[in-house]
């Protein structure tokens, strides 16, 4: 394992140790888009169906438990622990045009179309854009608390960080992962404008405002 990869990993378990801790200590969930979190969940449980059928080492197995594990514990929390407090009025995004035409994606374009792989592709494809429900909502709002933009931040720069390692891994060991590459660069673009104001107002103290003229906006008043 490369340290591009591990600094990833780290990235990734920060943003949603964040999120858990912001959830839990401030007993509230207001901002956080519960859609977000069902979408990561359903990319967490089909990536990882692999846990049954391969082991590769207990640092990866262990990983992708907590990463399951977390993402589900995260989702009750919104929704049934601490509902009361869930902006279900502002979290709108129809999250069904994301998941059906990603579903119907991972069925044409695999590496193999065999039903673990194409759970795999699927997992890949709606990480990818399972983020835009909570970018929507807090365009929606008008602004979003300094721990949910720390959240995104290492949630944004662990996939900037997986990008640097495919890099890596097709200079020193020749593997290349179409897929996942694009999926990853698509990602890293939804972040760019959140990026940005990041670094010029949270980092000094500002509060973050995102446009709602940055996203594609999907809602009950808007089809495709």
């Amino acid at each position: 394992m490369n340290i591009f990869r591990l600094t990833g990993d780290l990235s990734h378990l920060a943003a949603i140790i964040i999120l858990l801790l912001k959830i839990w200590k401030t007993r509230s969930c207001a901002g956080i888009s519960g859609k977000s979190q069902l979408l990561f969940a359903l990319v967490f449980t089909t990536r990882y169906l692999d846990l049954f059928t391969a082991y590769i080492s207990l640092y990866n197995s262990s990983m992708k438990v907590i990463y399951i594990g977390c993402s589900y514990a995260t989702v009750y929390l919104i929704y049934m622990k601490f509902k009361a407090t869930y902006d279900g009025n502002h979290d709108t995004f129809r999250i069904e045009f994301l998941v059906v035409p990603v579903g119907g994606l991972s069925f044409l374009v695999n590496h193999d179309f065999a039903p673990l792989e194409i759970l795999w592709t699927f997992s890949i494809y709606l990480e990818s854009v399972a983020i835009l429900p909570q970018l929507f909502m807090i365009s929606k709002t008008g602004e979003a608390e300094t721990i949910t933009t720390h959240y995104l931040f290492f949630l944004g720069l662990y996939r900037a960080l997986y990008l640097i390692n495919w890099i890596w891994r097709y200079s020193f060991e020749g593997f290349f992962d179409l897929i996942a590459i694009v999926a990853g660069v698509v990602q890293t673009i939804l972040y760019c404008d959140f990026f940005y104001l990041y670094v010029t107002k949270v980092l000094k103290g500002k509060k973050l405002s995102l446009p709602a003229t940055c996203f594609i906006i999907i809602n009950d008043d808007v089809s495709l």
